[in-house]
């Protein structure tokens, strides 16, 4: 979800990045974007300056439109992130235009949302951030929209956090998909990497956006 729908370029974040750049004096030298879509926030990252992207999409069609839309200097990678080097099988929508895509099996979803139908699947390749990313000193920021499964991907990222600074990420407070991660457990995961939540934009009720940065 992660924000409003949009055509690509307009899909608008919950917490704005370039407001909380300024206000916490975050210098961002690369970035690794889990949960592409289409790219949207490529124009917010051009203007910030950053250097090296890294942008991730396991979903085919989204992927083709990620291709388009974000220019060859930053890395395009068709895969989904988690804790595990395996194929997984994702429940995906097409009347969101597939950002309400999730491994996770929608549950309070249906309820909230009972327009968006999960009709389809796809099998897709996850992989861990730890063993994918080699040059990890690049990295010092990370923005996650997997709607429900961020705290997977954290865990396969433990080594990449040590060089992380800034955290942007969606947050839930309810089951929205199947045991989804709440938001007090990616707060106890991240303390243990000194990470604080700072910002919170509960904009969706159920769901929202977090910014945390290293104490």
């Amino acid at each position: 979800m992660f924000g409003n729908i949009g055509p690509i370029g307009a899909k608008n974040l919950s917490l704005d990045l370039e407001e909380l750049v300024q206000k916490y004096h975050v210098k961002i030298r690369g970035l690794i974007h889990v949960g592409a879509h289409y790219g949207q926030e490529y124009e917010i990252y051009q203007k910030l300056g950053i250097a090296n992207l890294i942008f991730f999409e396991p979903l085919s069609r989204n992927f083709k439109i990620l291709e388009t839309h974000v220019a060859a200097q930053a890395q395009l990678v068709q895969k989904a992130l988690g804790n595990e080097n395996k194929k997984v099988k994702m429940y995906t929508e097409s009347a969101n235009n597939g950002m309400s895509s999730s491994i996770l099996k929608p549950q309070k979803h249906l309820e909230q949302y009972p327009q968006i139908i999960f009709d389809t699947e796809e099998i897709v390749e996850m992989v861990r951030l730890d063993d994918f990313l080699s040059e990890k000193q690049n990295y010092n920021f990370l923005t996650i929209d997997v709607q429900g499964y961020e705290l997977e991907v954290l865990k396969g990222s433990q080594e990449t956090l040590t060089n992380i600074s800034g955290i942007l990420t969606e947050v839930n407070r309810d089951e929205l998909y199947e045991n989804c991660a709440q938001v007090e457990q990616l707060d106890s995961f991240l303390d243990l990497y000194n990470f604080h939540r700072v910002e919170t934009n509960w904009e969706g009720g159920t769901w929202g956006d977090a910014f945390y940065l290293k104490k």
